[in-house]
């Protein structure tokens, strides 16, 4: 299916009552795939043991602070004034078409912020690989985007458990918990998207199995 007839394809209106689509869009806002590196990220500093062992607190926040603007603040930003300036229909990127440009935005600020923790050579090396894997998701989704629309929704959470599969092969956490809290999330998150979205279950696996393959390239490669 081509970027014009998906343009004009309506979002979903399928017939669900309302105490099952309110709980579904607030896991979809609250898991949102632009908001997932800051769960990840405070995880690396906060949760496991070693990663960000040596770091004061002070640097704990700022390394967070800093994937809030590069990863969240400006690619939200961006979105926002491209709606302001008529570049696209909606902020909720409902069509391929309107996804084109904030993909390659956020692939911008993804890269940048991959260069600013890989070059400082202060950070462990799972923090910009991580962040690589989600600009490789980033281009990959803008790759799809030609053919279907797939879910970010899916792709973010496939990347997150992706990453946690990667520090469970590390061996420097015991990763169960979280490996199952993300597989909990990654299952609901994608039962709320097919319930209150246009999406297709292809869409939904294409998406998830391109997040968690990226997350696997980027730690062989990075």
């Amino acid at each position: 299916m081509n970027i014009s007839s998906q343009a004009s394809k309506p979002v979903s209106d399928k017939p669900h009552s309302f105490a099952i689509r309110v709980p579904a869009i607030i896991l979809s806002w609250i898991f949102h795939p632009i908001f997932i590196p800051v769960y990840v990220i405070a995880f690396m500093v906060y949760l496991h043991p070693t990663y960000f062992a040596g770091f004061s607190q002070q640097a704990k926040q700022q390394t967070l602070l800093v994937v809030l603007l590069n990863m969240v603040f400006f690619p939200l930003l961006s979105i926002v004034l491209l709606k302001a300036l008529g570049f696209i229909e909606s902020i909720y990127l409902h069509t391929q078409r309107d996804r084109i440009i904030p993909y390659i935005a956020c692939s911008i600020f993804y890269f940048w912020a991959y260069l600013v923790f890989k070059k400082q050579g202060i950070y462990p090396n799972v923090l910009p690989s991580f962040i690589f894997g989600v600009f490789l998701s980033c281009n990959a989704a803008l790759m799809a985007n030609i053919y279907q629309k797939i879910s970010i929704h899916a792709m973010g959470v496939g990347g997150w458990l992706g990453f946690f599969l990667v520090v469970a092969f590390s061996q420097t956490m015991l990763m169960t918990w979280p490996v199952s809290m993300v597989i909990l999330i990654a299952g609901l998150v994608c039962t709320s998207r097919l319930l209150i979205s246009d999406h297709t279950n292809k869409e939904l696996y294409t998406g998830f199995f391109l997040g968690v393959i990226c997350q696997f390239i980027a730690a062989v490669v990075i």
